[in-house]
């Protein structure tokens, strides 16, 4: 629109102009027919016809992603974020932790200690829980010598960030992150082992997650836990952070394990111990700033986060809440999806850019090859800026329309297949567009518009 108004302006502005020069000079008269038709050459019409094309062409790359986007603005926005808020499980790690070592506490046997381990397990069905049983049956301790009759189940929560089993005899066995059983420990009057926070600060250390065990509100072990980074993942973050995005690592790991993972990784921040509100916070402080977030989630407890991210991708395994906050579900369930969102939103801002500049190189081209053509009649003087060598007035404004015509259907293909984004900074991106489609917006125009004005001067 705001291209339209300054285009306007100057046609009108040339309309006195033309009224003046048929008083000097009779019979050289332009008609309000050519100033209109060159207001029509001239309204960026090239990427007005372009932009819904482009648009649905990103919708169309997520959609072969496997990623169902609820508006073109969605993946548009995606192209523009700052921050990216990534679970560490599953995005930056394999996800499938597994039980390497049990380490008892001072005065508790390993043989009973890593029964109480079992008995915690048995009923965990997340891979971290299997692993430990399996851990269990190769240190040797029998699953039928377990006594589970009468017990009850203690289900893992966000909000505890502990889970375990009570037995029928009274006994309470818990295991858990490291904060939630040293509050369950202390409530109770007890002392948490200064030997288990060694080992814990050890396993952090080495990028191990360590789960303490507690009976009866006493810490009996730690059982650690190992993760492997995915291949890859660090040239990944390298290239989001050439294209200026933020990342920031959401684990509810311990701050010594959530460092070393993020340093590994080449994650730039991280959030440590971290609760589903500590999402919406982090959230709400970035956009504060004057920055766009997009975050991935699958569960009830993720879908305000979801809702308030600029960019809010549901898992399609996730609750119908979750998939219904955010603003793109992505059907193959994959955590690292996020990154490819962004890139092809990057693309799309990529690919209208280009355009734009196209476009707008286009019509200050098919201003100073009109324009002279228009008046070097009556004004002779302007026939040296009429470096085209037009045939007339008449043919000038006519080969304009038709280039105008034939140029947004050769646009079209590269407005859908998009225009390759690569990461090497903003001033490079900006230098390399002004060369290829800046001069090019202006030679384009020069060299086609000379050809079919040789073509139409055969009929007049």
């Amino acid at each position: 629109a705001g291209f339209t108004l300054v285009f306007v302006i100057v046609c009108v502005t040339l309309i006195p102009f033309a009224d003046y020069t048929s008083l000097e000079h009779p019979g050289t008269a332009i008609s309000i027919a050519a100033i209109l038709s060159l207001f029509v050459c001239l309204i960026p019409t090239t990427i007005g016809g372009l932009l819904s094309a482009i648009g649905i062409a990103g919708m169309d790359r997520a959609l072969r992603a496997n990623v169902i986007t609820k508006s073109g603005k969605a993946v548009e926005t995606a192209g523009d974020i700052d921050t990216l808020l990534l679970d560490k499980t599953g995005t930056i790690t394999i996800g499938n932790r597994r039980a390497t070592k049990f380490h008892s506490a001072p005065g508790v046997g390993p043989r009973e200690f890593v029964t109480t381990c079992l008995l915690a397990s048995l009923s965990d069905e997340t891979p971290e829980g299997k692993s430990i049983v399996e851990l269990g049956r190769e240190s040797g301790v029998r699953m039928r010598s377990l006594q589970t009759a009468g017990a009850r189940m203690i289900q893992f929560t966000a909000e505890t960030k502990c889970s375990g089993v009570d037995l029928a005899d009274g006994t309470q066995i818990r295991k858990g992150a490291f904060d939630a059983i040293r509050k369950i420990t202390e409530a109770a009057g007890n002392k948490f082992p200064k030997e288990i926070e060694e080992v814990i600060s050890e396993i952090s250390g080495n990028g191990g997650t360590p789960l303490v065990v507690c009976v009866d509100r006493k810490v009996t072990g730690v059982i650690e836990l190992q993760d492997i980074i995915k291949p890859g993942i660090q040239e990944r973050f390298e290239r989001l952070r050439k294209m200026g995005v933020k990342t920031v690592m959401v684990t509810g790991d311990n701050p010594l394990t959530a460092k070393y993972i993020a340093e590994k990784a080449g994650v730039d921040d991280f959030i440590a111990e971290a609760k589903p509100e500590d999402k919406m916070e982090y959230i709400r402080k970035e956009q504060q700033s004057g920055k766009l977030v997009a975050m991935m989630g699958d569960g009830t407890n993720d879908a305000p986060a979801l809702a308030q991210a600029n960019v809010g991708v549901a898992m399609n395994s996730g609750t119908q809440a979750a998939k219904e906050a955010g603003n793109m579900v992505d059907l193959d369930n994959d955590p690292t999806k996020l990154i490819e969102i962004v890139e092809i939103g990057k693309q799309l801002l990529m690919t209208r850019g280009t355009l734009t500049t196209f476009s707008i190189a286009n019509d200050v081209a098919k201003y100073f090859a009109i324009v002279p053509a228009l008046f070097m009649v009556a004004i002779p003087e302007l026939g040296a800026l009429n470096i085209m060598n037009l045939h007339s007035p008449e043919s000038a404004i006519l080969s304009a329309v038709i280039f105008n015509a034939i140029i947004i259907p050769i646009l079209i293909p590269l407005a859908l297949k998009g225009v390759q984004y690569k990461p090497i900074g903003a001033s490079a991106l900006l230098r390399r567009n002004l060369l290829i489609y800046g001069l090019g917006g202006v030679i384009v125009p020069f060299v086609g518009i000379k050809l079919i004005d040789l073509v139409v001067s055969l009929f007049f």
